[in-house]
């Protein structure tokens, strides 16, 4: 099994996901390679939680033009795993100040 700290790579911040902290589901970025059952526990090692469910999603990145010499590059691709914790679960690490 991998480490937990490999398998959560950072939470995303957006208004999306600021959104989605009412319904109790937090938003994480994690490897192309990440599987759910390894997320799921990476979330319930790392932040002391229970998790209900997991859905991820594969982004492509988006092609971009480099304005000085007209080439074309892509931003990465990204997962993001959408995770639903038990009732009365949250993270404090998205917590407004």
């Amino acid at each position: 099994m991998k480490d937990a700290r490999d398998v959560i790579v950072r939470p995303i911040v957006s208004e999306k996901s600021y959104e989605l902290l009412e319904a109790n589901v937090y938003t994480f970025e994690v490897p192309r390679s990440a599987s759910k059952p390894e997320i799921r526990d990476a979330v319930e090692s790392i932040f002391d939680v229970s998790v209900l469910r997991v859905n991820t999603l594969n982004r492509n990145g988006k092609r971009t033009r480099n304005r000085r010499t007209g080439t074309w590059g892509k931003r990465p691709d990204v997962k993001r795993a959408y995770v639903t914790l038990a009732e009365g679960d949250s993270i404090e690490l998205f917590e407004g100040r």
